[in-house]
């Protein structure tokens, strides 16, 4: 667990246990928008044309939040492996998921001191700067919104009460 493993920084402890929390919250929201066959709204986005690939979306972000930081820190390796697709991440979610939370847990991170969180900071590959710190609170706030962004939806195809006089 988690809260059990020493780290040096107890910045980056608390950022990882969130992340785990809202990863897994994320996960089970996601899967009660399939059950009630959630439509996404319309985009240009590839990651969005379904749930499948908004689930493949999200669980593969976690990993890359992790490999990120680790290369610009230079630290070890993760030894992340690739998310399913968007065609297999319903039936692998859980696995992957497990793999991903075990190295966010148990890898490089719990190397990072409070002295390499604000400065300097490193491009994305999505051409934003982060330091280390912004790119944890980012990691912890992506499953975040897309969990509210289901619940929303969620609640959109779910029947109005009806009124009794």
């Amino acid at each position: 667990m988690t809260s059990d493993l020493p780290y040096q920084s107890r910045a980056v402890r608390a950022l990882v246990i969130l992340h785990e929390e809202h990863l897994r919250r994320f996960l089970e929201t996601w899967r009660r928008a399939l059950a009630a066959s959630v439509r996404l709204p319309p985009t240009g986005d590839p990651s969005y044309e379904s749930l499948e690939t908004l689930g493949q979306h999200v669980l593969s972000a976690a990993g890359s939040y992790l490999v990120w930081i680790c290369e610009v820190l230079t630290l070890p390796d993760p030894g992340l492996r690739s998310a399913p697709n968007a065609a297999a991440i319903a039936g692998d979610a859980d696995d992957y998921i497990e793999h991903v939370l075990d190295r966010w847990r148990s890898g490089p991170l719990r190397q990072i001191a409070n002295e390499q969180l604000e400065t300097p900071e490193y491009q994305s590959q999505w051409l934003s700067r982060y330091c280390i710190d912004s790119m944890l609170e980012h990691a912890v706030m992506h499953p975040i919104r897309h969990t509210f962004q289901l619940e929303e939806l969620i609640k959109a195809t779910e029947p109005a009460p009806s009124s009794t006089r």
